[in-house]
């Protein structure tokens, strides 16, 4: 599979999880990865899993606009860049967001986030 049919796999993957079943995001993280949430840092798979399944909200749903993505160095990892809209449940504004990760290839054949940034974009 070439890199950006890749990228939007595990976009859709994630997004799809984010929304659906959000304690499962922690199996795409390994102990080294970091997440920064909103200026937050967090490290380690069961903290970013704990810091995710901690956001004020039960539901929500990601509108991905755009998904570019850059090979990473030489084994193979890949930065993603995504930018979109955020629905929460019972809000009827949209809230425009961008995230980056960092993916790195697994000896198994899949990837894990080794970085994760994800911010809110105000107007």
């Amino acid at each position: 599979m070439d890199p950006d049919s890749l990228s939007k796999a595990f976009v859709e993957h994630y997004y799809s999880t984010f929304d659906t079943n959000r304690p499962a995001l922690a199996g795409l993280y390994q102990d080294g990865s970091m997440l920064t949430f909103e200026g937050e840092k967090i490290q380690g798979a069961q903290q970013i899993g704990a810091k995710l399944n901690s956001l004020p909200f039960t539901q929500c749903k990601h509108n991905v606009s755009t998904v570019d993505c850059q090979p990473s160095g030489p084994a193979g990892g890949m930065v993603v860049f995504v930018s979109g809209n955020l629905q929460l449940q019972g809000e009827e504004h949209l809230l425009k967001f961008s995230q980056m990760f960092h993916l790195i290839p697994t000896p198994t054949g899949s990837f894990f986030v080794f970085n994760d940034i994800f911010r809110l974009n105000y107007a």
